[in-house]
């Protein structure tokens, strides 16, 4: 039984209850990609799920959504992608029936349905793919929720963190916005500038109550509709990220995960139109995901927060898997070198 190096809990609570250790290397079922994981991503889904039972499941736990990588096996349904392929996305579908995964990303090896991932954008690092989708997945629904459409005005709550920092982006590189506005504290204007916000408001300045101007729609990333709602025009739409939402006015809103929304942003990526933001704290060695979840959990993030070093990849490593579920079984052997 082939093991592997991998972050897990067997109990709720503080980020001290996360212990390094090995479990075994899963095999991929029939729809079912075995990646090994070159990078993840950490989001505050993760920690969240660790502190209560929102969403229980058998321990032990490996936490992390996200990911990329690189497949080394499949099942015998898998059709678009092959050993070899670099991959990225989000493996936990948050709208499919039963529990979530104990197997999370942060883990030497995964598994994954071939329908949540998509081919890593060329040009783009595992670090900076790992970093992109829950969050921009995430993004993108709250403009689908809205029913937004190009030339309205948009007021971000939260511009600089790992969901706001692309919806300021896809504001203006995909849905057309006319104007965007979006908040942060002092030293990130600048940042949130570059992102491409027409303005940016210093919350620590400025409340919402003194802004004179009405929006076309509120995005609130960070859960302050209760505050923010004040900017929105009548019957603009205000979409709030956080569960419950804290004004009557304001909609939930989730995510869809799949590999298909991940391909349409394959243009802008590529491009360079939308660009993944790491926190220049990270990326956080494999050894260190204890430090960088403390890191998250303060809320002072610009960006995502990254994990890279997976001890598999360290130079002439040699892995060996044996693929239980093709209908002949073969010995996949990779000799990495970095």
């Amino acid at each position: 039984m082939d093991m592997q190096k991998a972050w897990f809990y067997e109990e709720y609570g503080a980020k001290e209850v996360l212990k390094l250790g090995e479990i075994t290397i899963p095999n991929p079922s029939h729809d079912q990609l075995l990646v090994q994981v070159r990078a993840a991503a950490l989001n505050p889904i993760d920690f969240k799920r660790r502190q209560k039972p929102i969403f229980p499941s058998q321990f032990p736990v490996v936490p992390g959504c996200d990911m990329a990588g690189v497949v080394v096996a499949k099942g015998d349904g898998v059709m678009k992608l092959s050993i070899g392929d670099e991959v990225y996305g989000n493996i936990q579908d948050f709208n499919a029936r039963g529990q979530l995964k104990q197997l999370g990303t942060l883990a030497e090896f995964i598994v994954v349905e071939e329908s949540l991932v998509a081919k890593k954008p060329k040009g783009l690092s595992f670090e900076e793919a790992a970093s992109l989708p829950l969050a921009v997945q995430t993004a993108m629904e709250g403009f689908t929720t809205a029913g937004f459409r190009e030339g309205r005005t948009i007021f971000v709550v939260g511009g600089a963190g790992g969901v706001g920092t692309l919806v300021v982006q896809l504001a203006k590189q995909l849905y057309g916005a006319s104007h965007v506005v979006a908040t942060c504290s002092t030293p990130k204007v600048e940042f949130v500038k570059s992102l491409g916000a027409d303005k940016v408001i210093d919350y620590t300045k400025t409340k919402y109550q003194e802004i004179s101007e009405k929006y076309d729609f509120l995005y609130d990333t960070i859960g302050d509709t209760e505050n923010s709602f004040v900017v929105a025009k009548e019957d603009a739409p205000i979409i709030d990220i956080t569960w419950p939402p804290a004004h009557p006015k304001a909609v939930y809103s989730s995510l869809t995960v799949s590999g298909d929304n991940l391909e349409k942003l394959q243009p802008l990526l590529e491009t360079g139109k939308l660009k993944p933001i790491i926190d220049p704290t990270g990326p956080y060695n494999f050894a260190d995901v204890i430090e960088a979840f403390r890191y998250l959990e303060t809320g002072r993030a610009r960006g995502k927060v990254v994990i890279s070093s997976f001890p598999s990849w360290q130079p002439l490593h040699t892995i060996a898997y044996e693929s239980k579920n093709n209908q002949a079984a073969e010995m996949i052997t990779e000799t990495i070198t970095v």
